[in-house]
């Protein structure tokens, strides 16, 4: 449904909206905790219905106040939903390695200069568990959710009120802070810039949903591991293996980003003009 109303919400509204989203998650995790002995919640099955409920609702009232039908913000492309993952998710996909690789990296170097707490070690496995619960939340329902708020709501508006490049940056801004934790905040904002310009061009949660998504079952998978570095082979690795794995990923990235160049091109004129 179209609107010539001012898209909503700006960057400063999208920072209440988002404190109400976290009040909200906030008061239905109180509320489930407080009822887990009655209903046989475990604290991860707390966190997947937490994380339902919560993104749900906010979506559903975004969704009745912009007037924007589901369909209309997670594929509001001409092109056909079965069309589009087939043209754009395999050549996403080849950027995982790459993404994968990045985060490695910053995780190191942030363990390095800020050891996790262990109070902050227990909280990230108990997000990474291999429980169904947990796999529910990282790899289906956060995905989902955040890609609907972050670029088929927020991001969706911006593009409609700001430059390009700054709508795109507000965005994956945003999406950093919420993780609230500088662990997660820089891929957060890497991810939030990339899945920001694919949706941008490809004006479609498709893809974006499928590169949120693999990249957390990654980790999952990464992280059910007894000993990852070990599984994976990086202790023992040489460097000439190093070097290796280095370029092929970044050989695959490259490899993906020529395709979505190619299948995503650059659409002018569209400020404020498909936006509700």
């Amino acid at each position: 449904m179209e609107s010539k109303k001012t898209p909503f919400p700006s960057v400063p509204q999208a920072a209440v909206l988002l404190l109400f989203g976290f009040l909200l998650r906030h008061l239905i995790d109180l509320a489930l905790y407080d009822a887990r002995r009655v209903l046989g919640l475990t604290n991860e099955q707390i966190t997947a219905m937490g994380l339902l409920l919560s993104n749900g609702i906010l979506i559903a009232l975004l969704a009745h106040f912009l007037g924007l039908g589901y369909r209309d913000i997670a594929h509001p492309a001409k092109a056909s939903p079965a069309a589009t993952f087939m043209l754009l998710v395999p050549p996403i996909l080849l950027l995982l390695p790459l993404v994968l690789l990045l985060d490695g990296v910053l995780n190191a170097i942030l363990a390095a200069l800020l050891p996790l707490s262990s109070w902050e070690q227990q909280a990230f496995e108990s997000m990474l568990a291999p429980t169904l619960a947990s796999v529910i939340a990282t790899c289906v329902l956060a995905p989902l959710f955040e890609e609907m708020l972050f670029r088929g709501i927020l991001l969706r508006a911006f593009l409609a009120r700001y430059p390009r490049g700054l709508a795109i940056g507000y965005s994956a801004l945003y999406f950093g802070a919420v993780h609230m934790n500088v662990y997660q905040f820089f891929l957060a904002f890497f991810m939030g810039l990339l899945l920001g310009w694919i949706y941008e061009r490809a004006r479609s949660l498709i893809p974006c949903i499928a590169l949120h998504a693999a990249v957390n079952a990654s980790m999952v998978a990464i992280s059910a591991m007894d000993d990852p570095a070990s599984a994976l082979g990086l202790v023992s690795a040489s460097a000439s293996t190093w070097a290796v794995a280095v370029a092929a990923a970044m050989a695959a990235a490259a490899a993906g980003a020529a395709a979505l160049h190619y299948l995503l091109p650059r659409q002018a004129g569209i400020r404020g003009t498909d936006v509700a």
